[in-house]
């Protein structure tokens, strides 16, 4: 399962890790978000050790998807040294999300 990321840890967990990290801004009510769920979660499974994958609740956490400019979701930012350096809104296939954090491995 993906990491659970809060306002209160998201600098600790995504901008202070030194490997890639993969964040998903969701919410609950929101069905493209549903769809999605399942592949970050895979992919935490897949990357685990290598990456850090996690999801960002925008209902309960919205001051960095404020602070990073997420008005879409699901809206997947992934983040290098503490950067953004991928953004992708909206659903997209696995491979989309993996080869983004190959790139950086």
């Amino acid at each position: 399962m993906a990491q659970a990321i809060t306002d209160a840890t998201f600098e600790e967990v995504v901008l202070q890790s030194s490997k890639p990290v993969l964040v998903d801004f969701w919410a609950a009510w929101c069905g493209p978000c549903r769809m999605v769920g399942p592949i970050i979660d895979e992919i935490s499974t897949e990357y685990d050790g290598k990456a850090v994958v996690g999801k960002v609740d925008v209902d309960a956490n919205q001051e960095f998807a404020a602070k990073y400019g997420v008005r879409n979701i699901p809206t997947v930012l992934i983040f290098q040294n503490g950067e953004v350096v991928g953004r992708q809104v909206g659903v997209a296939p696995k491979d989309t999300y993996t080869k983004a954090i190959d790139a950086l491995l």
